[in-house]
C-alpha cells in the first residue's frame, strides 16, 4: 500500500509518541511496583501484566491515530521514542509520578481511616457491651 508523504509522516510521528507513552507507563510501573522484589514469581506476573497492558494500550493507540499499521519503521520509531524519553525526560518525571502517586495514596489513606473510624467505634462499643452483660451474668 502506498502512502502519501503526510500518512508516513503522522505514522512515524504517532509511533514516536507511543514509545515515549511506552516509557511513562514504564515509569509509572516502576514507582508502583518499586525497587524491591519480593518474589520471583510475583516479579515475573507483574512484569507479563504490566507487558500486556502496555501492548494494549500502544496498540488500541496505534489503531486509533493510523489504522495500526505496523512496520519495521513503527517499532523502531517505538523503540526511539522510549530511548528518547528515558534518556532525557525519566530522571525528571519518575520525581513527579512518585511525588502524585504518594499524594494519591495519602487521600485514599485518609479516606478509608474516616469511613472505617466510625464503624470501629460502634464495632467497640458493641463488644465490650456484650462482654459486661456476659460478665453479669
Amino acid at each position: 500500500m502506498i502512502l502519501s508523504n503526510l500518512n508516513q509522516f503522522n505514522l512515524l510521528f504517532y509511533s514516536f509518541i507511543s514509545g515515549i507513552i511506552t516509557g511513562i507507563l514504564f515509569d509509572i510501573y516502576r514507582v508502583i511496583r518499586g525497587l524491591e522484589l519480593p518474589n520471583k514469581i510475583l516479579g515475573f506476573i507483574e512484569d507479563l501484566l504490566f507487558w500486556i497492558l502496555s501492548a494494549i494500550i500502544i496498540f488500541i493507540f496505534l489503531l486509533y491515530s493510523n489504522n495500526a499499521i505496523m512496520g519495521i519503521y513503527v517499532y523502531l520509531f517505538i523503540s526511539l521514542g522510549v530511548y528518547v524519553y528515558i534518556r532525557l525526560l525519566s530522571k525528571k518525571l519518575i520525581y513527579i509520578e512518585f511525588r502524585i502517586l504518594t499524594f494519591f495514596t495519602k487521600i485514599i489513606r485518609i479516606t478509608f481511616n474516616l469511613i472505617i473510624y466510625p464503624i470501629r467505634i460502634l464495632f467497640n462499643y458493641f463488644l465490650i457491651n456484650n462482654e459486661n452483660k456476659n460478665k453479669k451474668t
